[in-house]
């Protein structure tokens, strides 16, 4: 770690910072540009002769005696939160904001050390470049919202230091969006991508690699929104422009390409999708390797297409293997590992499995719930699958107080024309319907009919 961040070329945009963990990295090994392995060494033994530090050969880890880490904070005091703010900062720049497996697996042995050296410092006194970093370990952790806070942080500082046009805090606000979108809140998302996407068209230029990004992104949020045709045009462009300017192969490219595949099958062009998705899969295994999220992810967009194209032994085997990877690197309890969980209990109701489809859809809501929230549109999701789930077993009542809750819930949180609200409608109508409530039925129809018509018109 201080190897890393000895060598590191990040600006932290705060001299004083910089000059101090300068400092510190200079005493424990850093010579110019150049790291120097046997003053580390040196250093380490030193402190290991007052049995300051141990070291263990089997995982190659220094540690600090608990009752060191006990005098330290009764004897530091004021000192105490200079110190744990120059770790975090060389944990910061110990690693750069890359997509590659080796950096994904490094930055989740970090987490720990984040939240550690976090007590007793005061959030407001963490450089925005630092900042940054810690919330996208907070991302690939799953904590969203104290990535969301960070990032907050990180952006109104920008703003004051740097100015609202400044590349860095266009970034900052970028990354806030994208934050946005994992919880839910696609409206507030929507508003920041189209203020930083023409920022930077007027700063950095149309096919700008930045640019292209934001464009992406605002693409996601359209076909979360249910707003098609709109992610469709933009993701066409930047995968156009994005070969263009950074090739075939760039992680940028590949994952619009999978968003645009996302694109074709909720569109029920599933041949298209399946296509795009074959490509994106192979070329992610070869460069980033199977385990690495992104290529986990492309896994699962490829069995939801299988899915949706009835090749569900297809769909479930891929399914699976991709639930354990996702199991096996982030935790059964990872926003990333619930989608797939969610996912799978789909195909398992589609093979006409209800017992095993109910159960993973039990055990997905109730996680998602504490992860997400009751309102994250997955979690609204997951309950209008679980009460289809209940229709076809004939629990009809229970279908329709779960149906009735979850529809008016997608009212609130994603408005009445949006797809998956149109979709509980229509769920909610066909239980209503086993329950020979053929009026409400045909009034509930009668309602998507004419919301889809209004969502159409618009």
């Amino acid at each position: 770690m201080f190897e890393k961040a000895a060598l590191s070329r990040l600006n932290l945009e705060d001299s004083k910072l910089q000059d101090e963990v300068t400092r510190l990295l200079n005493q424990l090994g850093k010579q110019d540009s150049r790291w120097s392995s046997w003053t580390f060494q040196k250093v380490i033994m030193h402190l290991a002769s007052y049995s300051l530090v141990e070291y263990d050969h089997q995982n190659r880890t220094y540690s600090i005696h608990p009752l060191v880490h006990h005098w330290s904070g009764t004897t530091l005091e004021g000192n105490r939160s200079l110190m744990q703010n120059l770790i975090l900062t060389v944990i910061a720049l110990s690693f750069p904001l890359v997509r590659t497996d080796e950096d994904v697996k490094y930055r989740r042995t970090l987490l720990k050390h984040i939240t550690n050296s976090m007590t007793l410092l005061n959030p407001e006194d963490i450089n925005p470049l630092v900042a940054m970093h810690i919330a996208q370990i907070y991302t690939e952790a799953g904590y969203l919202k104290e990535m969301e806070a960070f990032e907050v942080m990180a952006m109104e500082k920008r703003k004051r230091v740097l100015g609202d046009d400044h590349p860095d805090t266009l970034t900052s606000m970028e990354f806030l969006a994208n934050t946005y979108w994992s919880r839910g809140r696609w409206s507030d998302a929507e508003v920041l991508h189209l203020v930083v996407l023409e920022k930077r068209k007027l700063v950095l230029g149309e096919d700008h690699p930045d640019t292209l990004e934001s464009m992406g992104n605002l693409a996601n949020t359209y076909l979360s929104q249910g707003r098609w045709k709109h992610a469709e045009a933009l993701q066409v462009v930047v995968i156009e422009k994005g070969k263009g300017l950074l090739g075939d192969e760039h992680p940028g490219t590949l994952t619009i390409m999978g968003n645009l595949a996302a694109t074709y099958r909720i569109q029920g062009r599933l041949d298209d999708a399946e296509a795009l998705e074959v490509v994106v899969l192979e070329k992610k295994k070869r460069l980033l390797g199977e385990d690495h999220p992104s290529t986990l992810i492309a896994m699962g967009n490829l069995s939801d297409t299988y899915r949706d194209q009835g090749r569900l032994n297809d769909a479930e085997a891929l399914a699976v293997v991709v639930m354990e990877s996702m199991k096996r690197v982030f935790g059964d309890e990872h926003c990333r590992t619930l989608k797939v969980m969610l996912n799978l209990a789909v195909t398992y109701w589609k093979q006409g499995r209800w017992q095993d489809a109910e159960m993973l859809q039990v055990v997905t809501m109730e996680k998602t719930k504490q992860v997400l929230g009751d309102d994250h549109p997955r979690t609204l999701e997951n309950m209008a699958n679980l009460a289809n789930t209940y229709r076809d077993q004939g629990r009809l009542k229970d279908a329709e107080a779960l149906g009735v809750e979850t529809m008016e819930r997608m009212k609130q949180v994603l408005g009445d024309d949006h797809p998956d609200t149109l979709k509980s409608m229509e769920s909610l109508a066909a239980t209503y319907k086993g329950l020979g409530r053929l009026n409400d039925a045909e009034a509930l129809d009668g309602m998507v009919e004419e919301n889809r018509k209004h969502r159409d018109g618009s």
